[in-house]
């Protein structure tokens, strides 16, 4: 087996863990959902550069203070980084490709899953998860870093679908209770790397350090590691620096190189084609992988 061929199994095998997303979305017939087949949300999350896009997010939500101390004092990813992993990417999936049943009831688990996270961060401002500036960093990292991911390991957008995406996407936020929301790809970029609240924290470090090395397999790590370098390859320059991290170009081609190999080996999303399946709308099953197939 090549070294490509290896990275390939090892990153099928890292983002195919956990409970499987819409195993009841044909109860709902006809259902779009928040978006619907003719949306570019359907066809940027749909991608296998979604992988890079999620690293992205994680290691920018860390460079907000706040939400790296919420993260770090109520989370724990660092005795089951998979389940943290898993239980983001299944309420991402839910909620763009789900029916609105489906979509409501992902929304809900947020919801709750925040109400007892509230503490004091290190430079000494009490933060909850549910305040709508700490939700807003969240949601618009995600959606910077999945449409950016796209972006340089797919295809570039043409500016209008761009803006669509991000306006598709601030309905999420929104059903979050979100409410910084820009709705163009270049006002949400200004808005991330002109932020006024990030800051270095020592959750910042913690966080950082973690997502380098991960106590992940072996299997796992080796693919994790070339989507990772990938991701911070991505990432504006000043928040790199303070980050702390060393961004290599080398790394760009490694990501587009793997992501490539991802996408012959992986397909398109299975939920796509759930959420096509639940609108009735035609399309190319060889381009897609079914739920039962993590290959």
């Amino acid at each position: 087996m090549s070294l490509q061929e290896r990275l390939t199994a090892s990153v099928v095998r890292l983002f195919s863990e956990g409970e499987q997303p819409l195993s009841q979305t044909h109860l709902y017939p006809g259902d779009p959902g928040l978006f619907g087949p003719d949306s570019v949300s359907w066809k940027v999350m749909g991608d296998v550069s979604s992988f890079v896009g999620g690293v992205r997010a994680l290691l920018l939500q860390a460079l907000h203070p706040e939400v790296a101390a919420g993260v770090a004092d109520h989370s724990e990813y660092e005795t089951d980084p998979l389940g943290r992993l898993n239980r983001t990417s299944l309420f991402v999936t839910t909620a763009n490709y789900g029916s609105m049943p489906e979509v409501r009831s992902a929304v809900g688990v947020v919801r709750a899953a925040h109400k007892p996270v509230s503490g004091t961060s290190e430079r000494g401002i009490q933060y909850a998860a549910n305040q709508p500036q700490l939700g807003a960093w969240v949601h618009n990292t995600l959606t910077d870093s999945f449409l950016e991911a796209y972006q340089t390991f797919c295809r570039i957008l043409p500016p209008g679908e761009a803006d669509q995406f991000v306006e598709e996407q601030s309905r999420i936020g929104e059903l979050l209770g979100v409410t910084d929301l820009p709705l163009t790809a270049p006002e949400l970029r200004k808005w991330i790397t002109e932020h006024p609240d990030l800051g270095e924290s020592g959750a910042l470090r913690q966080a950082w350090d973690f997502l380098r090395k991960p106590p992940l397999q072996p299997g796992q790590l080796l693919g994790y590691r070339v989507v990772r370098a990938a991701a911070v390859a991505t990432l504006p320059p000043n928040l790199v620096q303070l980050g702390g991290a060393s961004p290599r170009k080398v790394a760009l081609f490694g990501g587009q190189r793997l992501i490539s190999s991802l996408r012959w080996a992986m397909k398109h999303s299975p939920a796509w084609k759930a959420a096509l399946d639940r609108c009735g709308s035609s399309y190319d099953a060889t381009k897609f992988r079914s739920f039962e197939d993590p290959s």
